[in-house]
């Protein structure tokens, strides 16, 4: 036992247990009260094979008996099992209430993330449930006295059980083995919500791979890219580019839904692409892949680091390039161009509590073509439909579909609410790029215009009880993945630079397609030729006269 001095007062009132014996309460305690995701989808996975859950489970909490045994040391044990109590906590509040998955990619877009955006997913219910299931035991843990044995006793005394606990997990793994392997190739996300040990693994990985990508410096990409066709009135060509956030494409009306949620763009005579596929479920994913020159397949972070995107192949070829973000940031994207990160204007007529109504986008624009006098691309980010606080997306001349949920809390919602809501930011996000077309035609004489939209990633909006976006691509549902991308182009451009806009609008119609086309898409709309360029993904390129093809090869 150890001689370790105590308040008389805490010795008096403070309840002894042993370091053992703590860690198997914390244990049972996080595995009952903090994982109910992943019993339930445990479970629902092992519903016919009934002995196989019984020894998982065992097995489970073993291995969490073995982890926490493992720091079972004086001055040790108490912060680090509050350490794992509090992240259990706040991960099961995210687990349970959205379905959100913690693995390394929601670290860092959450690691990106604005304080003002963050501030929307603190509701009440969220403080008082990591109060309750997080600080509370947490002071229990504070109060209680441990009692140590002598040095040597507990070292062989947590070497035997941590021994004894990894020959349970190990008997309960070769004992139904079959079965646990066939349930985990068909389930790959069978163990995405295991608290704390998940989260906490993936803010590991997390941190690793954030030093090791410290010091990447991009290689160049497209430096010989050069502009080939010019418009034969000589007017420069100008592209506005607006990356939407968080719209799926299930609740576009030019898609096919039934809420007229698209009654400007209806009206804009533009295609539209029903069926088009996004890069990630994740804005700090996404949109450093659809403008990098991966394809979704080959991308990964360090790559999107370590390579030169779509934006630098452009200025390569003497376009200026432009990015206005009215979201969380360009994600290194525009490390080399010209970049205003407009929320921080604090603008009062379009922003409030450090975030600002897309009109500010919109704002900009005239001061920005006034300035064009050559071939332009500008970048326009959306803050656009992201949630959850999606009434705070738009200005109340948009609350066309009501009752629309005003609280970032969707519990204090109905699903009817809630749906209304995001309807309403997604008829908003047509006016914004309804608006940015009018402009560019607004400026005929001049310029030579084209438009081009796309979401990063989509949204749940209570499918099969997951909510907002994140979840891992390989399992995520369609909502998050299935995202609207259209073009619209000026009548003048389309001639000259021999786009047949009929033959676009029935392959459009007809065809799968995905971020992976947005890089040799653009460089096909600014006619610009380089050896990175792909005419296969160029959405354009089968829809363009002869000659012209020609000219991009």
């Amino acid at each position: 036992m150890t001689n370790e001095k105590v308040a008389p007062g805490r010795q008096k009132f403070a309840p002894a247990i042993g370091s053992i014996t703590l860690c198997l309460v914390a244990t049972l305690y996080v595995l009952l009260v903090t994982n109910r995701m992943f019993w339930i989808k445990a479970y629902g996975y092992f519903i016919a094979e009934p002995a196989a859950f019984a020894a998982f489970v065992i097995g489970i909490y073993a291995a969490i008996m073995a982890l926490f045994t493992f720091f079972s040391a004086k001055y040790v044990t108490k912060p680090v099992l509050i350490f794992f109590v509090l992240v259990a906590s706040v991960s099961s509040w995210f687990n349970d209430q959205f379905g959100v998955i913690i693995d390394k990619e929601m670290i860092r877009n959450a690691a990106v993330s604005t304080g003002a955006e963050s501030s929307h997913l603190i509701t009440t219910r969220f403080i008082t449930y990591v109060l309750l299931t997080g600080v509370l035991p947490s002071l229990v843990i504070v109060w209680i006295r441990i009692v140590h044995r002598p040095i040597l006793k507990k070292l062989a005394y947590n070497t035997a059980v941590i021994l004894a606990c990894s020959a349970i997990f190990v008997a309960a793994g070769t004992t139904f083995y079959k079965t646990y392997a066939g349930i985990g190739r068909a389930h790959r996300d069978m163990m995405d919500t295991l608290n704390p040990v998940m989260p906490i693994t993936s803010a590991v990985r997390y941190v690793i791979d954030a030093q090791r990508n410290a010091n990447v410096v991009a290689e160049p990409l497209g430096t010989d890219a050069r502009r080939v066709g010019t418009v034969d009135n000589g007017k420069p060509r100008v592209t506005i580019i607006v990356a939407g956030e968080t719209a799926r494409a299930q609740n576009f009306s030019l898609g096919g839904y039934a809420k007229m949620t698209n009654p400007e763009l209806a009206k804009r005579n533009v295609v539209y692409f029903p069926n088009t596929s996004s890069c990630g479920t994740a804005t700090a994913t996404s949109i450093p892949c659809l403008f990098s020159v991966y394809t979704r397949q080959q991308y990964s972070h360090r790559k999107g680091l370590e390579t030169e995107n779509l934006l630098d192949v452009l200025t390569h070829a003497k376009v200026d390039v432009t990015w206005l973000d009215n979201d969380t940031g360009s994600y290194d994207v525009t490390n080399r161009v010209s970049y205003t990160f407009l929320p921080h204007s604090a603008d009062p007529r379009f922003c409030q509590d450090g975030e600002c109504k897309d009109e500010i986008l919109v704002d900009k624009v005239d001061g920005w073509l006034d300035k064009v006098k050559g071939d332009s691309v500008l970048v326009l980010h959306q803050l656009g439909s992201h949630g959850p606080a999606y009434y705070q997306r738009y200005p109340d001349e948009f609350r066309r579909f009501q009752p629309d949920c005003r609280s970032n809390d969707f519990s204090s919602c109905s699903q009817e609410e809630i749906t209304n809501a995001y309807d309403n930011t997604i008829l908003y996000t047509d006016h914004i790029v309804s608006t940015v077309i009018d402009k560019l035609k607004q400026r005929s004489n001049s310029i030579s215009g084209s438009v081009l939209y796309f979401s990063d990633h989509g949204e749940s909006l209570g499918e099969n009880g997951i909510y907002l976006h994140g979840t891992p691509y390989i399992i995520a549902p369609s909502q998050q993945t299935h995202v609207p991308m259209l073009v619209w182009m000026a009548d003048d451009l389309a001639k000259a630079a021999g786009f047949d806009m009929a033959c676009l609008a029935k392959r459009a119609a007809e065809g799968t397609y995905s971020h992976d086309n947005i890089f040799h898409s653009v460089l096909g709309m600014m006619d610009v030729s380089t050896k990175v360029y792909d005419p296969s993904l160029d959405v354009f390129a089968t829809c363009r006269t002869p000659s012209k093809k020609l000219a991009l090869k």
